[in-house]
């Protein structure tokens, strides 16, 4: 398992160091982890001050490049580090996500191994909520009949031509869409090829990587979960919302 680790972060730089109870969040995402069926976990950062924080905690860590423009392609390059088989499966916990249940993660891996097929493996679960429907920011994913997706937008997809004729005010009953999350799993010997793709025009412009999976023809298996996992910290506000809850509680969120 890869936790990717910034610390220059848009919207919240330093993000992987903020305090949580006494450790610092990537720290707790390592944790979490290790509490997973993964043989192997490891923080892969760019950053010494990252690294020191890991080291100083127990956790392995990977120095990557400070040039990957995306977080897989700092994933293809952990493997090469490591020296993984082709059919290892390497899980992509992101390290912003430090209440991720153990068990989500040993059930991505478990999806990508029983879809041999499959160069990737993820998740998605209903979504109810207009709001999130038209929100850019959430990333929706179409699946075939089979467990695969077919594609991931910020728009609203499926479109419900005749129910939003008149605009989108509701989510009419039955309709397939599904937020994205983005919890992924990877086999080795994709990783190792993905940074030789070319980008794609539609990844330009959805700003998804994913996508040029999609558009060189490796299959993504796609499963869909009941409800969504417990949020990330993506910004300021996100970690104060965070502190608030374990303050409240008076109980360690961390066990």
């Amino acid at each position: 398992m890869v936790i990717p680790a910034r610390y220059a972060s848009t919207r919240f730089p330093g993000k992987p160091l903020i305090d949580l109870q006494g450790k610092p969040m990537v720290v707790r995402v390592a944790e979490r982890a290790a509490q997973s069926s993964a043989a192997l976990v490891v923080v892969a950062t760019d950053d010494q001050r990252i690294a020191d924080a890991c080291t100083r905690a127990g956790v392995r860590v990977a120095m990557t490049r400070n040039d990957h423009a995306t977080g897989t392609d700092r994933l293809s390059e952990v493997v090469t580090q490591l020296g993984l088989n082709d059919d290892a499966v390497v899980v992509n916990v992101q390290g912003d996500e430090p209440l991720i249940p153990a068990s989500v993660i040993d059930q991505v891996a478990a999806l990508l191994q029983q879809q041999p097929s499959a160069a990737m493996a993820t998740f998605c679960h209903p979504i109810h909520d207009v709001a999130d429907a038209v929100n850019s920011n959430v990333v929706k994913c179409v699946l075939s009949e089979a467990g695969e997706a077919i594609y991931f937008s910020r728009a609203p997809i499926p479109f419900a031509r005749d129910a939003w004729a008149a605009g989108i005010h509701d989510m009419p009953g039955g309709l397939p869409m599904y937020r994205h999350i983005g919890l992924y799993a990877y086999r080795a010997s994709f990783l190792r090829k993905f940074p030789l793709l070319a980008v794609p025009a539609m990844e330009r412009f959805e700003a998804l990587e994913q996508l040029r999976a999609l558009a060189h023809g490796y299959r993504i298996a796609a499963a869909v979960i009941d409800s969504p996992l417990p949020p990330g910290i993506d910004t300021p506000e996100d970690y104060q919302r965070l502190r608030e809850r374990y303050s409240m509680s008076g109980e360690s969120l961390f066990t």
